[in-house]
């Protein structure tokens, strides 16, 4: 530890949410090391995005890569936290990083890649299911081999979901028309990036989160399909057709989906239709709610969220 903060290694640190936890954990002054190829990336987004870290007061880089297991160790080594962002191609290669922590010896916290749905109670569609069912796997690897955990689930990442399900993105909501899967009334939980961030950051050192699910189920943030066109509707003062799809049809759009609308939509169907989110309560003996937990932060409830729209 450095000055009584824990050093964190962010894996997969161009990925969607990669990039906010390593922000996060630079703006918490918590020593932080994002792991890099030694090869600058094609992709000129990302490599923009590594450059940047650089001029990133906190943010250190380490050479290294998931199939270059004494990379991995020789990072590992280093610090004391290690976070996985990997996208979900790649979620199944955490049993590489499970082995370069156990030869390490020295983690103190292992934080996967999931920032989703909780991967233990969903009953998802493919090719959503697949990608939980890994992440099952991750799960139990991690355990049997004994190393201290947390699991994030962070439900619905606020851009993925305003507010139309059928066509996810950053977009502008509609100011006619609503396409709702199911009858809109199941809840699901919508956070901004940057707020799961903070608190993946914030759970990092904190012992009431060991071996925890770590639930990102803030009350303001709860909302059904039909409770955010009612919220929108009051923002803009106007009457939304709202037009509902029956599950069967649902199911059908899922699968004749191209990649990867399929993959957002059997998240949306998981989320909206079968409310898989929110129909459950948590556990105490293995999950906490971050909220809760970290009163003080005030996040970014939905309300606030839609403002930037008007």
């Amino acid at each position: 530890m450095s000055d009584g903060y824990s050093k964190v290694l962010v894996i997969g640190v161009t990925t969607h949410i990669g990039k906010y936890i390593v922000k996060a954990s630079a703006r918490a002054f918590y020593p932080t090391f994002a792991l890099v190829r030694e090869e600058e990336p094609s992709d000129l987004e990302k490599f923009q995005l590594i450059q940047g870290f650089k001029y990133f007061s906190g943010v250190n880089l380490l050479i290294g890569h998931l199939n270059d297991h004494e990379s991995l160790v020789n990072a590992i080594k280093q610090v004391d936290v290690v976070i996985s962002a990997v996208d979900r191609h790649h979620i199944l290669d955490q049993h590489k990083i499970i082995a370069a922590i156990i030869e390490a010896g020295n983690v103190i916290r292992f934080i996967p890649s999931e920032f989703g749905n909780d991967a233990d109670r969903v009953h998802a569609v493919e090719p959503a299911k697949t990608t939980y069912a890994n992440q099952v796997i991750i799960r139990r690897a991690i355990e049997a081999a004994g190393i201290p955990y947390t699991y994030v689930s962070s439900n619905f990442f606020a851009c993925h979901v305003f507010p139309n399900v059928e066509k996810p993105g950053p977009m502008s909501p509609p100011r006619d028309k609503a396409i709702i899967f199911g009858d809109g009334t199941p809840k699901a939980v919508i956070n901004t990036e940057e707020d799961v961030a903070y608190y993946t950051i914030q759970a990092v050192d904190d012992p009431r989160t060991l071996n925890k699910i770590l639930y990102i189920r803030p009350e303001g943030n709860i909302y059904s399909f039909n409770d955010l066109v009612s919220l929108w509707e009051s923002k803009i003062d106007q009457t939304i057709e709202r037009v509902y799809i029956p599950e069967e049809e649902v199911l059908k759009k899922i699968e004749e989906a191209p990649v990867p609308l399929n993959m957002l939509l059997s998240l949306g169907y998981s989320a909206f239709v079968k409310g898989e989110q929110t129909n459950f309560d948590i556990d105490p003996s293995i999950g906490v709610e971050a909220s809760q937990l970290f009163p003080d932060f005030k996040y970014t409830s939905v309300d606030e969220y839609l403002d930037q729209f008007l």
